[in-house]
């Protein structure tokens, strides 16, 4: 399958250090401040709009599945939110949804739920729902080797910091949960329903 996505060298660059320091995710998110959101989230500027589920980008298996990567990408501690509590699915989910997104950018994605899959059947005769959390891992960084998973788990882990990041009004983020863990005060007037991006 291919799975390209554009990056570019700026964010690959960022990406991989982010990789090779292996810091916190507290501290991640802390340098993640001083970088401009444009910088951080190129693949998803436009931003999202909620949709219903009818009209999800993903079937449900494919969704499933996702759900469970994007977990183990950022699992819940105790006081920490992990991406069920974010609401990382709901929120990619309106992303994928949004008539203005890159019909290659949704391919790429879903693609990269099938390619998964294919690996741990191959490997394992299993789905990667029904891995512990150890064979998930191992086929996570086998995903990795290649640039393509590379940049498919790094789309992911963006996608994933913007639902933890953005307003609630956007399907991530519930209650301010994200916003409460790092202790930020987000800016005033927040957006109201009927103000939000694709109702401009």
């Amino acid at each position: 399958m291919d799975l390209r996505v554009t990056l570019s060298d700026a964010d690959t660059s960022v990406i991989k250090e982010w990789r090779q320091e292996i810091i916190s995710r507290r501290t991640f998110l802390a340098r993640m401040a001083g970088v401009s959101v444009a910088a951080l989230f190129p693949l998803a500027a436009i931003g999202a709009t909620p949709a219903s589920k009818n009209h999800a980008a993903l079937s449900d298996d494919q969704q499933t599945v996702l759900a469970a990567v994007q977990q183990h990408l950022f699992p819940s501690e105790p006081g920490i939110p992990g991406a069920s509590e974010i609401n990382a699915l709901a929120y990619l989910n309106n992303v994928l949804a949004d008539p203005e997104m890159d019909e290659e950018e949704k391919a790429f994605i879903g693609n990269g739920i099938g390619w998964l899959e294919e690996l741990v059947k191959d490997e394992t005769g299993k789905s990667f729902t029904e891995l512990d959390t150890a064979p998930r891992e191992q086929m996570l960084r086998r995903i990795e080797q290649s640039g393509a998973g590379e940049n498919w788990l790094a789309t992911l882990l963006l996608y994933l910091f913007e639902a933890l990041l953005s307003d609630p009004v956007y399907s991530g983020n519930p209650n301010g949960i994200g916003w409460q863990w790092l202790e930020h005060q987000p800016g005033y007037p927040r957006p109201p329903a009927d103000k939000i991006y694709g109702k401009l």
